[in-house]
């Protein structure tokens, strides 16, 4: 190795997510800017400023006149962190205090932790023993559900499941839980009960500020770590809704949540859930609501990442067991119609961990969208929607020596302002080097297995990160980790510089060194489409023509284990909507697991008097009705698990036309049967041990 690359390529530092590491070590005005658009970074105080373009000799101006050494980040980030398994019992203890004591909030789920540190404490982590690895948050991708007018609203007993009524009762005795984003509107006819009550049990606005947080409002350890947000009980909504007449104003304008828009996901997930001409239309309701699209300077400073995610599926889990009684928490179905794209599409990434290990202990069951990133081609000459499908890789080396180019589009006619990042997994057996080349330009490289290279800004002014990890503790294989980052100039004058990310086709070149396996896959991790103003967009990267593949676009949120991973169908046309994201996982596993009719689903619109119901395509329609149904077998037979709930709805699917039995990576193991799901969980119904005088 020559001076000049010992000068640029580090090692990787063990135990540490490649992109933590070029976060940690960016300066305080490079984090205070991805404070705005980063999910995992928030800093102290509001930090939306007015930004201007710079182009790329301007960037390598102020990166001259810039100091080279990084300052301590003056932000906080949102990380998981996973400890070693099997600690001696003393050790976990201690370790689990010494990580409270750093971080500003943890929350625990077996050995993995959702933490918010302070930016200089983040070290402080790795030198606490058991702790296995950190890694920030994923961003949260949107929903992107396809939405028209409705010309009417859904028959009552459309999504009605009349078999074995007498047992599950619609859900009578389960909460089903809702994740979601766009707000609640709990005064919808659709979710009020009789005397105008809302079937609301509680609403947790994580973004919000109208109400003291879940923490303040309950009593018990369960809850000390969701102390943030706004908490919207029954009686609440109640409230508002018996005082909305005399006030002339909506129920929901007199109890607020952080994000109320017209025509709201989540209210019309819910809706087909649990709503009053949903599936389980009698079950408790209580809604989680996750800021993704910040629009005030207040939000644009919050985290809005994966680890809320965990924190609302504890918060669910803490309302069932406040409902249940002494013979324990109410059964939960709950449903998440979001995602993320990074990571290794199988059972390890912290999210997948933290649910499948909620997911051991009977009475609950979560449902998850499979994503709508199906789509590869065109539909029509002006058609972008499968710049949103293009985001996975793959192939197989025949032997060393060999190379294989990837390219990777970042749109020339945007100012993309984002971060774009794109992960390669492939066999703990192997060895790759890897090589970049931006547009029009040279080879940088190459970084090796246990190599990286750390925000180096180009002459294109692109700041690139690279690092090639190997054994990742959770799954034993190796990354390697690209990251395009914008350059940052220091605020003046309340104006900050911004370099965009250079456009046109980046070339990642993989040359095998060793080769036993051959097999890697690669996934960007796509931004969603989102204006920010004076030229400047979030937008997706995507693979280029000959480096996509149509398969494995499944979200890695949706690739756990024990969960529900549920695609779209569309009726009309008896085949997997054209969007809806295919599998299988990286590890070969079957997911998705069900489909069901996403397509064209009216159901309730929120926020909108005039208006009631919408009309919505995407996996984000099909998963509730899965989650539904969970819930009314549930009700048939509380202590089912989830392993099990997933093992009866694949034996009672019903193939499309022309379809086998066999599973399919765009429908799974075919359209789910409500009937026959709540006849198999009767026939199967266990009664519940009766409890014994001592």
């Amino acid at each position: 190795m020559d001076g000049r690359r010992a000068n640029r390529v580090r090692p990787v530092i063990e135990g540490m997510a490649p992109k933590l590491d070029v976060l940690l070590h960016g300066s305080t005005t490079v984090n205070r800017g991805r404070a705005e658009r980063c999910a995992s970074i928030a800093a102290p105080g509001p930090t939306a400023s007015a930004t201007r373009l710079a182009g790329p000799a301007e960037v390598q101006r102020l990166k001259a006149a810039s100091s080279a050494r990084p300052a301590a980040p003056d932000v906080a980030f949102s990380l998981f962190l996973r400890l070693d398994a099997d600690l001696d019992p003393a050790v976990r203890a201690a370790a689990k205090d010494a990580i409270c004591d750093i971080a500003t909030r943890a929350t625990w789920k077996r050995d993995v932790a959702a933490l918010e540190v302070d930016g200089p404490r983040v070290a402080e982590l790795h030198a606490v023993r058991g702790v296995s690895y950190v890694e920030p948050g994923q961003t949260l991708r949107g929903p992107q559900a396809q939405v028209r007018p409705a010309d009417t609203g859904p028959s009552p007993e459309l999504r009605h499941v009349t078999a074995e009524e007498r047992r599950h009762r619609n859900g009578r005795d389960v909460l089903v839980g809702i994740i979601d984003v766009g707000g609640f509107d709990f005064a919808h006819e659709d979710f009020l009960g009789p005397r105008r009550s809302t079937r609301w049990v509680s609403i947790w606005d994580q973004g919000g500020d109208n109400r003291p947080p879940p923490n303040e409002r309950h009593e018990g350890t369960g809850w000390d770590a969701l102390g943030y947000g706004s908490e919207i009980l029954h009686d609440d909504m109640d409230a508002a809704i018996a005082a909305a007449p005399k006030r002339r104003m909506a129920a929901t304008s007199l109890e607020p949540q952080s994000v109320m828009t017209p025509g709201s996901h989540g209210t019309h997930v819910a809706s087909i859930a649990a709503g009053n001409r949903g599936v389980a239309r009698r079950a408790h309701l209580a809604g989680v609501l996750v800021t993704l699209r910040p629009e005030d300077q207040e939000l644009a400073s919050s985290f809005y990442d994966s680890t809320r995610i965990a924190d609302a599926v504890e918060y669910l889990l803490l309302v069932a067991a406040e409902l249940g009684d002494d013979d324990g928490p109410l059964p939960v179905s709950i449903n998440i119609s979001l995602g993320t794209n990074g990571h290794a599409h199988d059972t390890s990434s912290p999210m997948a961990r933290w649910i499948d290990n909620a997911l051991a202990t009977p009475g609950r069951c979560v449902s998850v969208a499979a994503g709508n990133a199906g789509q590869v081609e065109p539909l029509s000459p002006n058609d972008r929607g499968y710049s949103l499908g293009r985001i996975h890789a793959g192939g197989r080396f025949a032997g060393t020596n060999l190379r294989q180019e990837l390219g990777w589009i970042v749109v020339d006619d945007l100012a993309d302002v984002s971060d774009n990042e794109l992960e390669i997994w492939y066999s703990p057996q192997d060895r790759i080097d890897v090589e970049v080349r931006p547009p029009g330009g040279d080879w940088i490289g190459p970084v090796h297995p246990g190599e990286s290279i750390r925000s180096r800004a180009l002459d294109n002014g692109t700041v690139l990160s690279v690092h090639s990890e190997t054994y990742y503790p959770a799954n034993g294989s190796n990354r390697i980790s690209v990251l395009l980052s914008p350059f940052y100039g220091k605020e003046r004058d309340g104006v900050r510089t911004v370099g965009p990310i250079a456009p046109g086709e980046w070339r990642i070149r993989l040359t095998a060194t060793v080769v036993r396996d051959g097999r890697y896959d690669a996934w960007i991790e796509r931004d969603d489409p989102r204006r920010l103003g004076a030229g400047q967009w979030d937008f997706p990267s995507y693979f280029a023509p000959g480096t996509y593949t149509d398969d494995r676009t499944i979200s890695s949120l949706a690739c756990a284990e024990r969960l529900l991973s549920v695609a779209n169908v569309d009726s009309a046309a008896n085949a997997a909507h054209v969007s809806s994201s295919r599998g299988p996982t990286r590890d070969g596993r079957d997911k998705p697991d069900i489909s069901a009719v996403g397509t064209r689903v009216v159901a309730a619109k929120g926020f909108d008097r005039f208006e009631p119901w919408i009309e919505m395509t995407g996996t984000s329609m099909a998963s509730p009705q899965v989650c539904g149904v969970a819930a009314l077998m549930l009700g048939i037979s509380p202590r089912l698990t989830s392993a099990q709930i997933i093992g009866m709805v694949r034996t009672t699917s019903t193939p499309l036309p022309g379809h086998d039995f066999a599973w399919r990576n765009d429908t799974g193991f075919g359209l789910i049967d409500p009937a026959a799901c709540v006849a198999e969980a009767a026939r199967f119904h266990r009664p519940r041990p009766r409890r014994t005088s001592t």
